[in-house]
């Protein structure tokens, strides 16, 4: 498994917020709740669109298009329309810096 990687500095993900990175090619998403960081796939399982452009509520992120709404842990949809998963990445915060597992 590959090591973890810094995505971002940690005052550039203020709490509360969304947003877009990217590692090696991915997309990734950064919500940052409470004082946990976490990394999803930024794109919705049922259109395609950016979570990024989404708004947290709680520990999940809806995706603004049509509603769909994924647990920022586990990727889990947990409202209609997406019935699919959202790809989660391993996320920590080293001092700092916002650091991301791809592998």
């Amino acid at each position: 498994m590959s090591d973890f990687r810094t995505v971002a500095r940690l005052e550039d993900v203020p709490p509360g917020t969304l947003v877009p990175v990217e590692l090696d090619g991915e997309k990734i998403v950064l919500a940052h709740v409470g004082e946990r960081v976490y990394a999803l796939h930024d794109q919705c399982s049922h259109e395609e669109y950016p979570l990024s452009s989404g708004e947290l509520v709680g520990d999940q992120v809806t995706c603004v298009l049509h509603g769909a709404r994924f647990d920022l842990e586990t990727g889990t949809p947990r409202a209609l329309p997406a019935v699919r998963p959202v790809k989660t990445y391993q996320a920590r915060v080293e001092g700092e810096e916002v650091q991301v597992r791809i592998g």
